[in-house]
């Protein structure tokens, strides 16, 4: 999950996996807010990790070290901008990665995988 997958542009965000978090600088241009602002917003407490849900606050993902970077799921964001600042077009997508030797390489595996399946499913009948 890098944070350099994350493409945001005004109320967009392009992710590469649904489960990829954010940092809070794409979390400052999403909802075009000050780094400042963005914290006020975010459930967090000095005396606790990780507190509870508050659906009033923008929830981080749960972190194990207090010094861990704030990260935040896209729909949490999404949740987020709708219900308390009254933003309305929120959109998450989720980009296609980008097609390289590796890819190409499990696809040809997986085609082969799929003809001996089909062999095998023909000896059997």
């Amino acid at each position: 999950m890098s944070e350099s997958a994350v493409t945001v542009s005004a109320q967009n965000i392009t992710i590469d996996s649904p489960d990829q978090l954010i940092p809070i600088e794409a979390v400052q241009k999403i909802l075009s807010r000050s780094r400042a602002s963005v914290y006020r917003y975010a459930n967090t407490d000095p005396a606790i990790l990780n507190p509870p849900f508050n659906p009033k606050c923008l929830n981080p993902e749960i972190r194990s070290d207090k010094d861990a970077p704030l990260m935040f799921h896209p729909n949490e964001v999404a949740r987020f901008a709708q219900d308390m600042l009254g933003i309305r077009q929120v959109t998450i997508e989720v980009a296609q990665p980008a097609e390289n030797e590796t890819n190409r390489l499990l696809q040809a595996v997986l085609t082969e995988l799929q003809a001996i399946r089909s062999l095998l499913e023909q000896q059997q009948t």
